[in-house]
C-alpha cells in the first residue's frame, strides 16, 4: 500500500512539471532513494503503472538510483554506511542510540519527456 501512494505523489508532481514545460509524454522517471527507504522497486513500477494509464506519463520506465545513508552512533560517534535492514545497534560499539542520515525518502531526480514540436 505504500508504494501506491508515493507512485501517486509521483505521478502528481511529473505531470505538473511536464505541463509546465509543454511536454507531451514522459518516457522516463529518475529517481533516487536512500538504502534504507525500504522501496519496493518493482511494487512502485507496477502502481506507477496503474495510476498513470491514460496520462502523458503512461508507460514510463521508473529508473532507481540508490544514495548512501550513514549511521552515526550517538554513544561512541562512529559512523558507518547502512544498509537495509538495518541493524538495531552500532558496529562499533553495540549501543542502540543510532542515527540515520542521508537520502531516507524517495525524490525525482529528473524526468526525459517528448516535447510537442511547436512547428506543427
Amino acid at each position: 500500500m505504500h508504494e501506491l501512494a508515493v507512485a501517486r505523489g509521483i505521478l502528481v508532481e511529473v505531470l505538473e512539471v511536464a505541463q509546465e514545460a509543454g511536454a507531451e509524454r514522459i518516457t522516463a522517471i529518475e529517481l533516487v532513494s536512500g538504502d534504507v527507504s525500504g522501496m519496493a522497486e518493482e511494487s512502485l513500477q507496477f502502481s506507477f503503472d496503474m495510476l498513470s494509464g491514460g496520462t502523458p506519463a503512461e508507460g514510463a520506465i521508473l529508473r532507481f538510483r540508490r544514495a548512501e545513508d550513514t549511521i552515526t552512533c550517538g554513544h561512541c560517534g562512529e559512523q558507518s554506511t547502512a544498509s537495509f535492514p538495518l541493524s538495531p545497534e552500532c558496529p562499533h560499539c553495540g549501543s542502540p542510540r543510532l542515527q540515520v542520515l542521508g537520502d531516507q525518502e524517495l525524490y525525482v531526480a529528473s524526468i526525459e519527456v517528448e516535447e510537442t514540436d511547436p512547428g506543427l
